[in-house]
């Protein structure tokens, strides 16, 4: 039977479908600390209340990087490069998502608008990993090798998308909701084509190294273009609608240390 569950649980008892998945995931996490880094180091002054938050945000995707790597050494593997059509945070960027990393690398101050820019980004994007990880802790919560680390990661995501949520809020309140909306929009519409490309991609590799049989990959590739028409068609206003979160304030304290895994 073709599920969530049953993929992930091949893909994890594979040595070589595992590395290629942790690889995968610590290299987005670790991209995006050093993008939330950045971003918060260029905040300008009319929103430097922000700055630490965003360095929170930035520490936690750090840390997720970490842990996937010590999952790895956990199994005394070691990380592979990841495939470029896999790569889902640089092509987002290749796409006009998000803040360019040229900007990113500039020592002059982001505007109002880069900041609006960068919490639509963020908050398309951790709309997806939250339900990514929702769905893994709802499978493997109590797994005794990636338990603790799908429970930990599912958590921060989730702070994260409040955090987005509230920030964006308050942001529109303050006079930027046009603004908010489009680049909502544009992220969301933008993200469903990224992630569809990539999850194709993704499997494609999983498929050679896990020999499925051409029957198998072709029922996975249906069900990715399925989820894609029903995100282009209604799907994605879910990542671009604003609602007051119940966690309030979910990024404004330390990130939490994560020492046994990293």
């Amino acid at each position: 039977m073709l599920s969530a569950k049953n993929l992930f649980q091949e893909i994890l008892d594979d040595d070589e479908s595992f590395r290629l998945f942790c690889s995968i995931a610590a290299s987005g996490e670790s991209q995006g600390g050093w993008e939330n880094g950045r971003i918060a180091a260029l905040v300008p002054a009319d929103a430097r209340e922000l700055a630490p938050k965003i360095a929170r945000h930035g520490a936690d995707e750090d840390k997720h990087g970490r842990i996937f790597h010590a999952l790895l050494r956990k199994r005394g593997l070691r990380p592979v490069p990841v495939p470029p059509e896999t790569d889902y945070t640089m092509l987002l960027e290749r796409h006009g998502i998000g803040l360019a990393h040229e900007k990113l690398r500039d020592d002059e101050p982001l505007s109002v608008r880069d900041v609006v820019t960068y919490l639509a980004h963020s908050r398309v994007t951790e709309q997806r990993a939250s339900e990514q990880m929702r769905l893994l802790r709802r499978h493997f919560a109590d797994h005794p090798d990636i338990g603790r680390a799908v429970r930990m990661i599912s958590n921060d995501e989730d702070n994260h998308l409040a955090y987005c949520h509230e920030e964006l809020l308050r942001l529109a309140y303050a006079g930027h909701g046009r603004a908010i909306q489009r680049a909502l929009r544009e992220c969301a519409l933008a993200e469903i084509r990224v992630y569809r490309d990539v999850s194709l991609a993704v499997m494609d590799h999983m498929g050679r190294i896990l020999g499925w049989p051409k029957a198998k990959s072709a029922l996975f590739a249906a069900g990715i273009h399925a989820v894609y028409a029903y995100e282009r068609l209604a799907g994605w206003r879910r990542m671009a609608s604003l609602r007051m979160p119940e966690r309030r304030d979910a990024l404004g304290g330390p990130a939490t240390t994560a020492p046994e895994f990293a």
